[in-house]
Parts: structure tokens; C-alpha cells; sequence
């Protein structure tokens, strides 16, 4: 089957602006991507026809409020491989799935010395939380180093795993340097020592065909935003027998079965963990996201923008002044660059003269940032919608912008 970008394109109406006069050319998807048009409409749909509060409700439009929100939940389930629609916990983001089984896993399993191990190329959302953890716990948070390519030191896993380590976090593919880190292999060992784990695949699982069960992990947590879906949405996999043992996170609302002055008795899953008004517009339309992302193909999603790495390098590795941080074996869609001894700053707001959009700064990874001694780079981020000749105006822009500085 052909990869017709020209036809997904026309679903992304926001590719049809111009930036300072030139045509849009988005090279940020690993912050946010771009939403097509049945996303969009999704939304329009739920607040026109089937706004109403979900769940407990016996009027119809909170049934059909209701029956969207847990069709999308069903189809999360699918597109992740997991085994039950009840171990698809949403949140607000992968930022609150971290919080989230940080501060219910350290609640219930994590006592003082003992140990989380965490990668020092983890996003501040996969750091922080355990950071907290580890101090309201007095316990410790070991580091799992990189090497200069961006390809973590597996080697030293087996050293820093001991009695005392309950869990590893572990990104799936690094958001500032693209490095597709051998998740499964990690999760195999750590499980050999009684170890759970924790992928972020915030930015995997719209570039990779992901499978919760063939990795085995613990838990998986993604963001909707991330894979053409809205803001504000996200999604925790947890394995059955983890959350069951885990407790709540926030009281109040869905969570609860039956409660009384003296003490209440919690729902089941996987309302255990979605205290509150859920937002069920933005679930209704993460399912239509992945509605369409089925319909391109995630494999073939996969090829294209492997594609497009390739050929962008191709273009940019002549360029001698650039200097390119991550350069692991195993990428996905993401170039972090530096320009000469140019502020990352300076080349991003170039580009965007030229209506190219790239990300600059340390992309939330000051961890990273400070292994190589840098203040941040300059980060190109490839989507579904990006083309080939999107990469050589790049180059060609880039050329210019490197001999102005």
C-alpha cells in the first residue's frame, strides 16, 4: 500500500496557513502535533448533539455522552494490545499518568532506602515525580547513564538493580534526542529481579506500533495531543494486578462506590483512579484519533517518517558547521542540532521568518542538556503530514540561516 501524504495532508486544515507569508512548514510534532478533521469534528459533535455528564446518568444524551467516552476507551485498549478495557485508566496527560502511579506506587511499595531507577534522559515529567517520591519516602533515585550517541549504557543496568529497587522508569523514545531505547530487553531483566516498570511512551506510540503485552511492562502512559488527538488528555496502561493493589490517587466523584460519614469503599476499575468529571469530549476524540491513525497505518506511519530521517540527515550532514546530539543506531523522528556556536534561540526564530516551526530550548531534559554541556539545542520533529520537499526547504533555510550567524 502507498503512503499518500498529499491526501492526509488535505485533513489538517491548519497546513493551509502561512507564517510570515510563506507556507506553514511544522517541524514541532514532538511538542504537539496537528489536528485532522475528524478530530476536530469529533469535538464539534459532542458539544452540539451529546454534551451531557457521563456515567450514572438515565437520560439519553448521558448514555451517548457515556457510550462515546468508553467506545474510545475500548479502542485505546485495542491500539495498545492491552488485555482489558478496564486496565485503560484516563488522565490528563502523560504527565499525570507519571504523578499518578509515582505517588500510588510510592505510597503502598516504596519505604525508606530503598530504590527507583530512572534514565538520565527521562523528560521532567518521568524525573520529577520520582524525585518526589524517593523524598517523601526517604529513599534513593539511581541513575541509568547514556553515552555520547544517545544509546543508554544497558550494560550497567544489572549493576544498579539490587534488592532494594521496586521500579524503573524508563522512556520508550527519547523526546530530545529520537534514541528508540530497547524497552522490552529492560523490562525482561528488571522483571527477572521482581522490578516493575514504567514506560513513557509519550513519544512513541504515534510513530511505533506499540503492544503493552508483547513488551510486558508494568505500566505505559501516552499523551492524546502527541498523536494527533486534543490537549488535555491522556491515558495510563496499567497491568491489572498492579492497579488493583495500588491506592487511589484523588478522592471524590467517580471513584467512589459507596460512601458514608465514617468511610467509603472505592469503585472498581478503572474508575478507581478517574476522580471527578472526566473529560469526555476529549476522550471521544482521542478515539477518533486513533480511528485515524488506524485508517493510515501506524507501520506505514512508521516507514514514512523513518524515511524522511533518513533523507533530512542525508541533506543537513553536509552542513559542517552543524553539530547533531543523538545519534543512536535506533531513532524516531527527532534531529536535535546545534549551529555553529549560534544560540539554539537564534536559529529557531530564523526559521520561522522562513514559516518553518521548530522547537529550541532543552525540550523539558535539562538532564540531557547538561551530558553534553550545552544550553539546549535546536529539535526537528517529524509527523505524518510532513513531506520530503517540506525537508529540502528546510535545508535550504538552514543553509541560509547558518551563514547569517
Amino acid at each position: 500500500m502507498s503512503y499518500h501524504v498529499d491526501e492526509i495532508r488535505k485533513q489538517f486544515p491548519i497546513l493551509d496557513e502561512k507564517i510570515n507569508g510563506k507556507p506553514l512548514i511544522y517541524l514541532d510534532n514532538a511538542a504537539t502535533t496537528q489536528k485532522p478533521l475528524p478530530v476536530i469534528e469529533k469535538i464539534n459533535y459532542m458539544y452540539r448533539s451529546c454534551n451531557a455528564n457521563v456515567h450514572r446518568g438515565v437520560h439519553y444524551l448521558s448514555n451517548k455522552a457515556t457510550d462515546e467516552m468508553e467506545a474510545a476507551r475500548r479502542k485505546v485498549q485495542q491500539f495498545v494490545n492491552a488485555g482489558s478495557e478496564t486496565e485503560i485508566v484516563f488522565t490528563r496527560g502523560t504527565t499525570e499518568a507519571v504523578n499518578l502511579v509515582a505517588a500510588c506506587f510510592s505510597e503502598a511499595f516504596l519505604g525508606e532506602g530503598d530504590e527507583i531507577i530512572v534514565s538520565e534522559m527521562e523528560h521532567h515529567s518521568n524525573l520529577v515525580p520520582w524525585q518526589m517520591a524517593c523524598q517523601n519516602k526517604n529513599a534513593r533515585l539511581v541513575m541509568l547513564p547514556f553515552d555520547d550517541s544517545g544509546e543508554l549504557c544497558t550494560e550497567q543496568l544489572s549493576s544498579l538493580m539490587n534488592s532494594r529497587t521496586r521500579l524503573i522508569a524508563l522512556t520508550h523514545v527519547s523526546n530530545a534526542l529520537g534514541s528508540i531505547n530497547p524497552v522490552k530487553a529492560i523490562i525482561e531483566a528488571a522483571h527477572s529481579r521482581n522490578i516493575a516498570v514504567l514506560i513513557d511512551g509519550a513519544q512513541a506510540v504515534q510513530h511505533l506500533p506499540v503492544d503493552v503485552r508483547d513488551l510486558d511492562c508494568d505500566f505505559y502512559v501516552f499523551s492524546g495531543h502527541k498523536m494527533y488527538g486534543p490537549t488535555g488528555i491522556g491515558v495510563l496502561y496499567g497491568k491489572r494486578e498492579w492497579l488493583d493493589k495500588l491506592p487511589p490517587y484523588q478522592g471524590g466523584g467517580e471513584m467512589i462506590s459507596r460512601v458514608s460519614f465514617q468511610k467509603s469503599e472505592y469503585n472498581e476499575l478503572p474508575f478507581k483512579f478517574e476522580a471527578g468529571t472526566p473529560d469526555y469530549v476529549g476522550i471521544a476524540a482521542l478515539g477518533a484519533a486513533i480511528d485515524f491513525l488506524n485508517q493510515v497505518g501506524i507501520n506505514h506511519i512508521a516507514q514514512h517518517e523513518e524515511e524522511l530521517l533518513r533523507y533530512t540527515m542525508q541533506l543537513l550532514e553536509p552542513l559542517d558547521t552543524l553539530r547533531f546530539i543523538g545519534t543512536a543506531r535506533q531513532k524516531c523522528s527527532v534531529i536535535s542540532f546545534l549551529a555553529g556556536k549560534s544560540h539554539p534561540y537564534d536559529v529557531g526564530v530564523l526559521l520561522d521568518q522562513l514559516g518553518i516551526a521548530v522547537r529550541t530550548g532543552t525540550h523539558c531534559a535539562e538532564t540531557v542538556m547538561q551530558h553534553f554541556a550545552i544550553p539546549g539545542t535546536a529539535r526537528i520533529s517529524f509527523g505524518l503530514y510532513n513531506t520530503a520537499d517540506e525537508v529540502e526547504t528546510l535545508a535550504r533555510g538552514l543553509t541560509r540561516v547558518v551563514k547569517m550567524l
